[in-house]
């Protein structure tokens, strides 16, 4: 059942909680995500296990789901084997997942709390396709009218399974990010767009300013910001996307701690801290979570600090 309001009516009255990073609370359950489809390889072999890591999330109090579909694409799954028919199966799959999790709100014996849960359509970059960790750089080399090519099928697969909002998310650089515009537009879905961002730029090392306000006027867009990155990174980008964009903030970074390609695992110290979302909230920020490392017990800490921010 979809929710009885649109997530753009909810951001206009307060903050809104996203979840955390669905690949964190799968590696939980025991989960291997070693695969070059990462979290979207169980949409096929284990979807279960995807809707138990949704419905931890509605327990944490999460109101918005981002479904496995990051990783997801038709040409991930040809090297499968999978043909487009199944294929198409699983990107309806991605959100039915997370709808049949989000109808827990209603069930007054699962431990969650009530309201709306909107389902949010995870588009990755076409880095997350090659699976090399070229997301983090983006400039692949290929054109905006290329990007939006590769991108517009899987968009128009997630479109027609109904999902309330699609996530442009991650995103390393401006033409990806105009690439993915242009793929959705008309498409009939509210969006919003997220970039993956360093040190006050684009992980491709624009200026930040420009690539927000790539969103100005774009009434299909609720929401700009940043996922994927520190949380003082993220915190900094928020005022300069409401000044930018004019429009609602998204932020969601990762723990602080930071992924060691070499030996295969996260160092340095956690410095998600649920008190920094009422700063953010004051900023402009509307909907908050968190990405990379940042499970439903962290999350379950936001819900208390956006009432205080008054949301």
């Amino acid at each position: 059942m979809r929710p009885a309001r649109t997530l753009a009516a909810a951001l206009a009255r307060g903050t809104v909680v996203l979840d955390g990073g669905l690949s964190n609370q799968l590696a939980a359950q025991g989960c291997d995500l070693s695969d070059e489809l990462w979290s979207a390889r169980l949409l096929a072999d284990d979807p279960e296990q995807i809707r138990a890591a949704h419905e931890a999330y509605v327990r944490a109090g999460a109101q918005v789901l981002t479904t496995a579909s990051y990783q997801a694409t038709y040409e991930g799954f040809a090297r499968r084997g999978l043909g487009r028919r199944e294929a198409e199966h699983l990107f309806r799959e991605s959100v039915q997942l997370a709808r049949r999790a989000a109808e827990l709100r209603g069930s007054t014996d699962s431990g969650a709390p009530g309201g709306d849960v909107w389902v949010a359509a995870s588009v990755g970059p076409y880095g997350a396709f090659l699976a090399d960790g070229s997301e983090y750089r983006g400039r692949y080399g290929l054109s905006v009218r290329e990007l939006e090519r590769f991108h517009r099928p899987r968009i128009e697969a997630l479109v027609a399974a109904g999902p309330d909002v699609l996530a442009l998310e991650t995103v390393p650089d401006i033409d990806e990010a105009e690439a993915l515009l242009r793929a959705t537009e008309g498409c009939g879905v509210p969006v919003w767009l997220s970039y993956s961002i360093e040190d006050g730029r684009t992980r491709a090392g624009q200026d930040l300013a420009e690539a927000f306000g790539l969103v100005a006027g774009e009434d299909r867009v609720i929401a700009v910001g940043a996922n994927c990155c520190t949380p003082a990174d993220a915190g900094r980008a928020v005022p300069l996307a409401a000044s930018a964009a004019g429009k609602p903030v998204v932020v969601y970074p990762n723990s602080g701690e930071r992924w060691d390609a070499e030996r295969r695992r996260w160092t340095g110290d956690v410095t998600f801290d649920a008190a920094r979302i009422e700063e953010w909230a004051a900023s402009g920020a509307r909907l908050v979570g968190g990405c990379c490392r940042v499970g439903p017990e962290r999350i379950a800490e936001l819900p208390a600090r956006v009432r205080g921010a008054g949301g």
